[in-house]
């Protein structure tokens, strides 16, 4: 994976083709990415065509949280046929991967996502057919809790497993489904839990039990890297991490009730990044910072444009300035749905670019360019409207070929690929679009 691009003559990497691409250089052909796809779209390709290599496999490994959230109940109970099995304690870190039948409806990620991810299963058959280039790392730091919550199981039979994640939120996972868990309890309820959460776990003094015990062999590695280097990732953001510890209706609640709580929460955070990625960038260089808030719905935003304005625009130009002014220039942020009301709000705070750019719900990725000509965009092409045919495919990639002439574009299906596209059209979109890719970039 990562067949390398060129750029004035010279065969360049993926880091430097992400850094060249981000900076608008239309003399080098943009990346070749995917975003995921789902279990069934997965086995229905395999099924359909895909040679079996690399079958995805979920990781048992815990580390951070942003890495390993949802890795205790997907491997301590997996799904093989009909058959539930426990795979691991998940109260102990564990090592490997559970070689197991994909669920339908768990994602697995494409080279876009920064990895690890989630305990998300990654692709390797799908990038290796199409040899798409090399995934974006997310460094090996804690950048939430220190100490993590203990993983407690609370509850389990043979349809549902309710436990305690790192992040302190009691989820409940359906056995069957064996999807994301569905989050039932929040660790941070009012001003007391908050500040009891404040003072145990989020110690901006001392950072030195945030990074791994190999950090100084990693940061060799990190230097010699041939891929872009991240920090951020789920759940880290201003909206979505506020939701992510308290739930959506009771975040809804408190920006009335008690805003300076929010504000509370999202300094006291901004503080903790701040401090964090400077020890960071002082030994390590990096190549884009996500930021994590899914704020969108397919209809529009789901807080007011004046409500962004007050509790996240300040805290996005506070973390914008800093990195920006520590050499990171790229800083994306990861929102589905419709966020074109977004857009201005989000430049506003120092944010230069966004994905998926969701078209399926209304986005149109030609207006979001000629409007704003600077912001970098990832995605954007309707997966659902892949599985329409050839023709169809032909008209979505003229419109991309198009945008692609504007740099700062990375083009790939605009969320999951769902298991309504086969894998003859899919394989025929990817085809011709990493034919357009190339042709770009001689050109």
């Amino acid at each position: 994976m990562g067949i390398p691009g060129c750029y004035r003559g010279m065969v360049v990497n993926t880091k430097e083709i992400f850094r060249e691409v981000m900076k608008f250089n239309r003399n080098v052909r943009t990346l070749k990415w995917e975003f995921a796809y789902w279990g069934s779209t997965v086995k229905n390709w395999y099924r359909q065509g895909l040679p079996i290599t690399h079958y995805p496999e979920i990781p048992n490994e815990i580390s951070t949280i942003s890495a390993s959230l949802y890795t205790a109940a997907w491997t301590h109970t997996w799904k093989s046929g009909d058959t539930l099995e426990k795979r691991a304690d998940p109260s102990q870190t564990n090592t490997g991967s559970a070689k197991k039948e994909l669920s339908d409806g768990l994602a697995v990620m494409g080279p876009f996502f920064y990895r690890p991810n989630q305990g998300f299963p990654v692709d390797t058959d799908i990038s290796d057919y199409f040899h798409f280039d090399a995934p974006e790392v997310l460094l090996n730091i804690e950048q939430l809790f220190f100490p993590r919550f203990d993983i407690q199981v609370l509850e389990e039979d043979e349809e549902s497993l309710v436990y305690i994640d790192l992040d302190g939120v009691t989820r409940k996972l359906l056995r069957k489904e064996s999807t994301l868990p569905t989050a039932m309890e929040w660790p941070i309820e009012d001003w007391k839990s908050w500040l009891e959460i404040k003072e145990k776990r989020l110690n901006a003094r001392d950072l030195s039990g945030r990074f791994p015990k190999n950090w100084d062999s990693q940061i060799k590695e990190y230097k010699d890297r041939d891929f872009p280097l991240a920090l951020g990732g789920y759940p880290h953001g201003f909206f979505g991490l506020p939701a992510h510890l308290l739930g959506y209706k009771n975040l809804f609640y408190l920006y009335y009730d008690e805003p300076g709580l929010i504000k509370d929460m999202l300094g006291t955070f901004t503080d903790l990044w701040i401090a964090l990625w400077e020890e960071v960038i002082s030994q390590v260089e990096i190549d884009v910072v996500h930021i994590f808030e899914d704020v969108s719905s397919g209809k529009g935003s789901m807080i007011s444009p004046a409500t962004v304005r007050e509790f996240m625009v300040p805290y996005y130009k506070r973390i914008t300035d800093f990195l920006k002014g520590h050499g990171v220039d790229v800083i994306l942020v990861d929102t589905d749905g419709n966020c074109e009301e977004l857009i201005p709000l989000f430049l506003e705070g120092g944010v230069t670019g966004m994905y998926p750019m969701e078209t399926s719900t209304g986005m149109d990725l030609a207006k979001v360019r000629k409007q704003y000509p600077e912001l970098q965009i990832l995605g954007g092409v309707p997966k659902l409207e892949i599985a329409r045919g050839e023709r169809r495919i032909d008209e979505i990639l003229n419109v991309t070929a198009e945008i692609l002439k504007t740099g700062g574009y990375v083009p790939f299906c605009d969320h999951s690929v769902p298991p309504e596209v086969p894998w003859q059209y899919f394989k025929y979109y990817r085809e011709k679009l990493n034919w357009i890719i190339d042709e770009q970039g001689r050109s």
